[in-house]
């Protein structure tokens, strides 16, 4: 069994790579090399050296490498060694809230500038392939969506497998989201302004949350806001082939989250952890879904955001060519990804609005 591979103290990794991703590009290129171009899409080139820096210090990835609470500890590594000084916010609050399993742990950003209560506010479950991830790897990207969009964010924590595989993570996603909604008023939220977002595993959540509401009578989410979600845990598509490997999710990755989410592989049957497999996408909430040309990823969220279009839903779909997974969260580190974060920002505004 591997154990946890060496990194530099936090703060000197993030100088690196904060110093290296800031370079002009023409510097970048004639350090790092030219970017890749795969399916008429070249790298951005701050995460082409984003890339290289991880490979020259043989970073690990999610895969079998590592078991999952090492693999969680090396995340929250990680997380920090691109997470410079956090935003301010008005207030950031810690709370728990009640679902089947037990209380779950989560955090509430109100940026400076936010509208008086009654305000829009945006429940944000993190990525993490249902396996890692938490509060403080995703702070960031929290903080960036509050304080770019104005409105409020709650982000809830939530089972991970394998500890606790399918359906856990939807409880308690479905359980935070009508916690918020019924409590909008001690979170100083507007109940008919609430969103459902996510990244990744969190979209996958978030897209699920939408479809159970639908079919339950249950609150309706004002808008979703999905960044890069799985959407397809059965039938792979071409672009989980075309950037398997050196582009930080991995097949392998994806591979081992799916196995220990999914133990039995017909749960991906289900509409919920495959939500491309819903029988119907029609009457879900308005929709912004980005994806990254270099995702593994990238294909099943499209073909999700033109299965609702088809069905009447109103989709804004934005690729964003030179971009790989977990841009969410690198917003202090690459211009390119503060650049998609802002677009996100904006989608939430106007969504919530």
């Amino acid at each position: 069994m591997a154990t946890l591979p060496r990194r530099l103290p936090t703060r000197v990794e993030y100088r690196l790579v904060r110093i290296a991703c800031g370079m002009r590009p023409r510097t970048q290129r004639r350090l790092f090399g030219a970017p890749p171009v795969i399916d008429g899409q070249e790298l951005a080139t701050d995460l082409h050296v984003l890339l290289r820096l991880a490979k020259l210090t043989e970073h690990a990835t999610l895969t079998g490498l590592l078991p999952p609470e090492e693999a969680r500890q090396y995340v929250r590594q990680g997380a920090a060694a691109t997470r410079g000084t956090p935003l301010p916010m008005a207030e950031v609050r810690e709370l728990q809230l009640p679902a089947p399993a037990g209380p779950l742990r989560a955090r509430l950003y109100v940026p400076f500038g936010a509208r008086p209560a009654p305000r829009p506010m945006l429940v944000y479950f993190h990525g993490g392939g249902w396996v890692v991830g938490g509060l403080d790897t995703h702070d960031s990207a929290c903080r960036f969506l509050a304080a770019h969009s104005g409105a409020a964010v709650l982000s809830p924590t939530y089972r991970l497998a394998p500890e606790h595989p399918f359906p856990a993570a939807v409880e308690d996603a479905d359980a935070a989201y009508r916690w918020a909604v019924e409590h909008a008023g001690e979170l100083g939220a507007d109940p008919e302004r609430i969103g459902v977002g996510g990244d990744s595993a969190g979209g996958n959540l978030a897209a699920g949350i939408s479809i159970a509401m639908r079919d339950t009578g249950g609150p309706r989410p004002a808008m979703q806001l999905l960044i890069y979600p799985a959407t397809e845990a059965i039938d792979p598509r071409p672009s989980r082939s075309l950037f398997s490997e050196g582009f930080i999710l991995t097949q392998a990755d994806i591979d081992l989250c799916e196995r220990h989410y999914l133990p039995d592989k017909s749960m991906g049957y289900d509409q919920l952890a495959s939500v491309l497999r819903a029988p119907d996408h029609s009457d879900l909430p308005p929709t912004y879904l980005a994806t990254a040309g270099f995702d593994p990823l990238r294909d099943e969220g499209e073909e999700y955001a033109e299965r609702m279009r088809d069905a009447g839903v109103r989709v804004a779909v934005r690729r964003h060519p030179g971009l790989v997974h977990t841009f969410a969260n690198l917003t202090d580190v690459s211009r390119s990804a503060q650049t998609a974060m802002l677009e996100a920002a904006g989608a939430l505004r106007l969504g919530l609005a």
